[in-house]
């Protein structure tokens, strides 16, 4: 009897052809130096986090729009905090962590209270906070940050920061997916949730805890972000929900729900950041470079078609 092969196998192979196809294009362009490795670790981490959270959400059966909306109020909660508090750090993180989690919860509450599907609730919450928050600091971006904050986003502790919390966070959310409840339940919802209901699974605590963990990564990368800018900007993470999905979908995620991983979602978005990397060292302007990275998306989800039948 053949053994199976991991589903990351497939995807790992897939992103170790591009980046050799990169690695060959854009040789002189410095592409596989430690620098430009570095940079592309760095562009990714935002997204991964993000992704991490929307992997459990999509194969809980689910989809979570709001994470982008999330990540810009989450920075300009802690922003306006840090010039209440005349830059309380940790009071700052502590309330952006908060508002990402607490946003996440509701979305889980009226989609498992009120069976509402989460396309509309999370459409919803994303228009709905991306609103607020443009009315909370007039559409203006809230700076005047306390040095020390910029070291999240910006510091570097042997890596750079990001990459560190995110490699934390990765490895947290494998652990959390193939040894706990959690994570069995998680499945379970997305592979049969009538089934997981008749099993015992409280379906509404675990969806109220699946987009409040997807809320809370939202708001760590929120966070990143607004150390970066140093400014909480209510623009800010626009789109960010579109990466995410495709992250986690070209990671072999399956929307239908029920099956997907947290090494595959990584893979997926190496995928990502590999290519939007090596296009622009290319100098392939941005409206192709959407051209491709939809068509890679596109295939993905093709390919998981094929794998159902």
């Amino acid at each position: 009897m053949k053994k199976k092969l991991p589903d990351e196998f497939g995807i790992l192979i897939g992103f170790i052809v591009i980046y050799l196809i990169f690695a060959v294009v854009c040789n002189k362009a410095g592409f596989t130096s430690l620098a430009n490795t570095l940079n592309i670790a760095r562009q990714i981490s935002m997204i991964t986090i993000i992704s991490v959270g929307m992997t459990f959400v999509i194969i809980s059966g689910g989809i979570d729009l709001s994470v982008g909306s999330i990540v810009a109020f989450t920075g300009v909660a802690a922003a306006i905090i840090l010039n209440a508090t005349h830059g309380n750090i940790p009071l700052a993180i502590a309330g952006g962590l908060v508002a990402g989690i607490l946003i996440g919860a509701f979305n889980g509450f009226i989609i498992a209270r009120f069976k509402v599907p989460p396309f509309i609730v999370t459409l919803s919450t994303m228009i709905g906070f991306r609103g607020l928050v443009f009315l909370i600091c007039g559409g203006r971006p809230v700076g005047n940050l306390p040095e020390p904050f910029y070291f999240l986003g910006g510091g570097y502790l042997i890596l750079p920061v990001p990459i560190l919390i995110m490699l934390l966070i990765i490895g947290g959310a494998w652990y959390l997916a193939k040894h706990t409840k959690f994570g069995r339940y998680t499945y379970a919802i997305g592979g049969n949730e009538e089934a997981a209901r008749l099993s015992g699974i409280n379906i509404r605590s675990m969806k109220v805890a699946i987009y409040s963990l997807c809320g809370l990564l939202s708001a760590i990368s929120g966070l990143i972000l607004a150390s970066r800018l140093f400014s909480g900007d209510p623009k800010a993470g626009q789109l960010y929900e579109l990466d995410a999905i495709a992250a986690v979908v070209v990671g072999g995620t399956s929307l239908s729900g029920g099956r997907g991983t947290i090494l595959g979602t990584l893979l997926g978005a190496l995928i990502i950041g590999v290519i939007s990397n090596g296009l622009n060292l290319m100098g392939v302007e941005s409206y192709t470079q959407n051209i491709i990275k939809g068509a890679v998306i596109l295939i993905a989800v093709l390919l998981d078609q094929m794998r159902k039948k």
